[in-house]
C-alpha cells in the first residue's frame, strides 16, 4: 500500500503565497506521476497540476503562471503565488504508484489539505 501525508494549507490574503507538501510512504516500487487536485463546495475535484516520473509538468489554466509543482524523490510540492479568493478549495495529493504486492499502477490519495484565501 501507498500512503500519501499533506501538510501546508491555512487561511492567507488575496494576493499571497502557499506552500503544499505531499509525501508519499509505504512499500512503493515505483511512481509514475504525482499530483494535485482541488475541490470547492459544491463542485467536482478537478486537476490543479501534475508531474510525471520524467518531469514533465501539466497546469490548470486557472493556474499557470501562478502556481509550481516540482518533486524531489517521493515528495511533491505545490507553490501557491498570488492566490485568489476562487483557489478556496480542499486541496488533495495524488499519486499514480505501484506498490509491491500488486506491481500494478493505482491512483492513490491523500486526505486533503483546506486553503482559504480570504481578506
Amino acid at each position: 500500500q501507498v500512503q500519501l501525508v499533506e501538510s501546508g494549507g491555512g487561511l492567507v490574503q488575496p494576493g499571497g503565497s502557499l506552500r503544499l507538501s505531499c509525501a508519499a510512504s509505504g512499500s512503493i516500487f515505483r511512481i509514475y506521476a504525482m499530483g494535485w487536485y482541488h475541490q470547492a463546495p459544491g463542485k467536482q475535484r478537478e486537476l490543479v497540476a501534475s508531474i510525471t516520473s520524467g518531469g514533465s509538468t501539466n497546469y490548470a489554466d486557472s493556474v499557470k503562471g501562478r502556481f509550481t509543482i516540482s518533486r524531489d524523490k517521493n515528495t511533491v510540492y505545490l507553490q501557491m503565488n498570488s492566490l485568489k479568493v476562487e483557489d478556496t478549495a480542499v486541496y488533495y495529493c495524488n499519486t499514480n504508484a505501484a506498490a509491491y504486492s500488486s506491481g500494478i499502477a493505482t491512483h492513490y490519495w491523500g486526505q486533503g489539505t483546506q486553503v482559504t484565501v480570504s481578506s
